[in-house]
């Protein structure tokens, strides 16, 4: 996942000023040398800033102590204020009202500067209040529920660990509740401060809210009414998936605890949020004599590393005709989980904007997971390595989900069968129609429920920015919503005496999700022609089809992908993905075409077993929120 830094630090259009432009002194039209000497000139001393800002942050994700918290933000504030002075002088010689569109664009970036905005109390408290919720979700930890007295277990390894095996409703809603009423509810002063304060410094840089704020990132006046189509349209292909999961909880717990037409109750997900399903595959796999794809153990029988993986991703890339990783990541990245202090688990890539500095940051583990996670993440550091060339306002992706999406893309390579036979961790390049449709379906549990999920995490957000709810009903509605939408509810009743959202890391971090929605769909827009460029899909083709396409080593899908990656945000997503795929918007149809044979297994499944499909309204929360 890539990494994003929180608003106060650097939101999408901060980042835009903090690029501001070390632009080339060719990139914009030769009649203006003095305006191009300008940019040029602001634009150093931002880089140096922004260098300066980005290692702040790093060091204290790989190191989380107060010290280096408190240095984060000294540093963020201090660069705030020069970048207040940086967009008064832009302002004031009146850049946007020059034709030159290059000029114009790097006048219209760099005249909007997001939180920096605030004055200096209210930005130091806007950023206190998003680093308190971050310190505090890195470093809960949660009572066991067979030993009360070890207080000790963390999310990641502890918790997951047990949600992921554990088939005890009782155990896993004791973990539940322990993580959000800590890592949530005591957060409720931190984010209801933030949302008054992002709010404000939308509204001192023009907009309603920090909703309409986040959108026009997007570019696209359209942006809210595509997002609810594209939720539409994968909704059937939910609907028949959830109806199928909640049938086979159902066998397997009883009435007393899944509900035949009901909400699925989370904690039996495998997942804290219910975000993801795959890690109860066994619960719900459709051909039990099938054995899935898992190449853990044939990778420790090699001796596979956390090295080897990354290296084994490196030469993937290096396969397609892109730049070996430098040594300084090597040197640099933190790429197992260390001992000697707290780190923010979560994974992440980063940008140091110096010298190809580009790093990493997991507690990488040698299993199948992260072997797709390492591909993830090191397509996020070859977007920037890609488009380092570009002038810096153009060096990030321009569209919040093209980012994810690079990554996604590559792990969809990696992850077919095809690929792993090819790297000598299966024996066969195909599986028979039974694997088949287990694999499709594990890849369900991980993609298409991911949709719904992904889609309220902002949509409720949007609604909380444009004050639709009274405060005093936040967590109320946060429920309300994702039971409406994703069928999905609390193990335990919450009310609003509970405040649930900032237990997900983004919500606490200020990340703006939408980005993972789109990246949801983008991923498999860029398979289909990356697939199609490399010879490896043809419509109707038994051999070639997209759930085990591999672009591996296809020299001619290589040089598509680093000419689309390389523009950055040079120009608008719209022109560089109809370059790239040939289309202008994003397009659900790749992905619904991917899982089309699942769709017909599970609706026919779903008939035979006479499975209600859909739900009604939770009754873990009050209906009067």
């Amino acid at each position: 996942m890539r990494h994003f830094i929180w608003i106060g630090c650097l939101t999408l259009l901060s980042l835009k000023l903090f690029n501001l432009a070390l632009a080339a002194p060719d990139s914009c039209s030769a009649e203006f040398p003095e305006i191009q000497k300008f940019f040029e000139n602001q634009g150093e001393l931002l880089r140096q800033r922004k260098h300066l800002e980005n290692l702040a942050v790093y060091e204290y994700n790989t190191n989380v102590t107060e010290e280096n918290r408190l240095h984060m933000i000294a540093i963020s504030a201090r660069n705030a204020l020069e970048n207040v002075k940086a967009v008064q002088l832009v302002r004031s010689h009146h850049y946007e009202e020059i034709a030159d569109p290059c000029i114009k664009r790097l006048a219209q970036y760099s005249s909007e500067i997001g939180a920096d905005i605030l004055d200096a109390h209210d930005f130091d408290t806007f950023q206190n209040a998003i680093s308190k919720m971050q310190s505090n979700y890195a470093s809960t930890k949660v009572c066991s529920y067979k030993d009360a007295s070890d207080c000790s277990l963390s999310l990641e390894p502890h918790i997951q660990e047990r949600l992921s095996n554990s088939r005890d409703p009782k155990e896993l809603a004791h973990y539940w509740k322990e993580w959000h009423d800590k890592a949530g509810t005591p957060m409720r002063e931190h984010f209801a401060k933030y949302v008054e304060l992002i709010n404000k410094a939308a509204k001192l840089n023009g907009y309603t809210s920090n909703a309409e704020y986040w959108i026009h990132h997007y570019e696209d006046p359209n942006f809210e009414k595509n997002l609810d189509a594209a939720y539409q349209a994968i909704l059937p292909l939910y609907r028949e998936l959830h109806g199928y999961v909640r049938q086979r909880l159902l066998n397997h717990y009883g009435p007393e605890v899944v509900a035949a037409d009901g909400n699925i109750p989370m904690h039996l997900l495998g997942n804290m949020w219910g975000q993801q399903w795959d890690q109860i595959i066994e619960l719900l796999k459709p051909y039990p004599n099938k054995e899935f794809v898992d190449v853990t153990a044939e990778m420790k029988e090699q001796g596979y590393t956390v090295k080897k993986m990354f290296e084994l991703g490196d030469e993937f890339f290096q396969s397609l005709g892109m730049r070996a990783l430098p040594h300084s990541f090597w040197n640099l990245s933190v790429l197992e989980k260390p001992e000697d202090r707290t780190i923010v688990c979560h994974a992440s890539a980063w940008d140091l904007y110096e010298d190809s500095d580009v790093r990493i940051k997991m507690c990488t583990e040698v299993d199948t997971y992260y072997l797709y996670v390492v591909h993830h993440e090191l397509g996020h550091i070859q977007y920037y390595l890609l488009y380092e060339s570009q002038p810096t306002v153009f060096r990030d992706a321009p569209n919040p989900g093209f980012h994810e999406a690079v990554g996604d893309v590559i792990a969809l390579s990696v992850s077919s069968q095809k690929h792993l036979h090819a790297i000598g961790l299966v024996p066969e390049p195909e599986l028979d129609e039974e694997s088949r449709i287990n694999e499709l379906f594990r890849t369900s549990l991980k993609k298409v429920v991911f949709l719904p999920f992904a889609y309220i995490m902002d949509k409720y957000r949007y609604s909380v920015f444009r004050n639709e709810f009274k405060e005093s009903s936040w967590n109320c509605a946060f429920w309300q919503m994702r039971s409406q939408y994703t069928g999905i509810e609390p193990p335990v009743h919450r009310d609003d005496k509970d405040f649930d959202p900032p237990a997900k890391y983004h919500l606490s971090a200020d990340v703006e999700y939408l980005r993972y929605f789109a990246a949801h769909i983008f991923q498999f827009q860029f398979h289909k022609s990356l697939c199609q460029k490399a010879g490896q899909y043809e419509a109707g083709n038994p051999h070639k089809t997209l759930d085990n396409c591999d672009i591996y080593k296809s020299k001619e899908a290589g040089h598509a992908f680093k000419h689309f990656l390389s523009a950055g945000s040079s120009r608008h997503w719209t022109e560089v993905l109809k370059e790239f795929t040939g289309e202008t918007i994003m397009d659900p149809s790749a992905l619904l075409e991917y899982f089309e044979p699942l769709r017909v297994w599970l609706k026919e499944e779903n008939r035979k077993q006479k499975v209600t499909v859909g739900w009604g309204n939770t009754d873990k929360v009050p209906h009067s929120c």
